[in-house]
């Protein structure tokens, strides 16, 4: 699991059946303090976050699908909370 800032919103007008009704985001991973690390990447939202909220992503594609669809689907990572605060 890794801590992300919400970049924004990723609209598609043709996409695989599994994404219908499912919100992707783009995320930038983020270190404790706030500061970016690594490259962005997609992520179904599954607690309503927005744009600038720091969630917590579970990056990894059997927990995604387990959460989200089945085994064929290609899920890879979901947005499991919101973050408040770290310490």
């Amino acid at each position: 699991m890794i801590l992300a800032r919400v970049k924004g919103n990723v609209v598609a007008t043709v996409k695989h059946d599994c994404y219908k009704g499912q919100r992707l985001l783009i995320v930038q991973p983020v270190n404790d303090k706030g500061d970016d690390i690594g490259a962005s990447f997609l992520a179904c939202d599954t607690v309503q976050a927005g744009p600038g909220d720091v969630v917590l992503v579970q990056r990894e594609g059997n927990t995604a699908r387990q959460l989200l669809g089945t085994k064929k689907d290609p899920f890879h990572s979901v947005i499991v909370g919101i973050v408040d605060n770290v310490h």
